[in-house]
């Protein structure tokens, strides 16, 4: 079964300092039909204006995890780190027995935008820890390069690490190029378009996906992406229990 989020059905949020988009229920967007995906509980699409930002604040008991995909955001946190986040880099965040931290956009004149997921950990009362890294454009180029995995072995070589039973993939496929993802029976599938455009072909038909569009996907056959735009497509794919 897949079900296709277009990106108009997203939530909008608009407070001047920041733009952003819902996927589901968050902040003061209430709908309990729409509160999470298996244990994906927000998949938020943000744009910070220039010198604007989360200013320091709580977190317990949750996977956070973020991508940059443009401008520069800072993240600080009480466990003491502090970095300045380039375009491609990803960051994971356990928060665990309860950690404090902000997101912000040092710029004064360039906006930033950024993905931010979160997931449920598999345990609570975890010990909070802190990574990132910077996905350089080769790694994925017309493939499913793992960003964040909570799974050890082939695979999942070079991903973050994350407290649940989750793998995080991005690529940026070039037009008219195709990839395969297997779809496991007992497995969710969560996919975001972030650019470009795409069609995805599996056991329930075509689907044509643009910028922003998402698709949720249950117990189906493997899935064949192609790039159909004029452009690359970048995309995030979840796979998740």
């Amino acid at each position: 079964m897949i079900k296709v989020v277009t990106s108009e059905e997203r939530h909008t949020s608009d407070r001047g300092w920041i733009h952003s988009e819902f996927s589901f229920s968050f902040a003061d967007y209430d709908d309990p039909s729409n509160a999470h995906f298996g244990c994906l509980l927000a998949h938020n699409d943000n744009t910070l204006m220039p010198q604007e930002g989360f200013k320091k604040h709580p977190h317990h008991d949750l996977e956070l995890v973020s991508y940059v995909i443009s401008g520069t955001l800072k993240h600080t946190d009480s466990m003491g780190t502090e970095q300045l986040l380039e375009p491609g880099t990803v960051q994971v965040m356990s928060a665990g027995t309860g950690v404090e931290h902000s997101e912000t956009n040092p710029s004064a004149d360039e906006s930033v935008r950024f993905l931010q997921m979160w997931f449920l950990p598999s345990e609570r009362m975890l010990k909070p820890s802190y990574t990132n890294r910077r996905v350089e454009p080769q790694e994925h180029l017309n493939r499913l390069c793992p960003i964040v995995s909570g799974q050890e072995g082939e695979g999942t070589e070079g991903a973050l690490p994350i407290s649940q039973d989750v793998t995080c993939y991005l690529s940026h496929l070039e037009s008219g190029k195709k990839l395969m993802y297997p779809q496991h029976e007992d497995r969710r599938t969560h996919f975001f378009l972030i650019s470009g455009h795409v069609e995805i072909h599996c056991s329930d038909g075509n689907f044509d996906l643009k910028p922003g569009d998402a698709a949720r996907i249950r117990k189906s056959c493997d899935l064949q992406i192609t790039s159909t735009g004029s452009e690359p497509a970048e995309f995030v794919l979840v796979d998740l229990p």
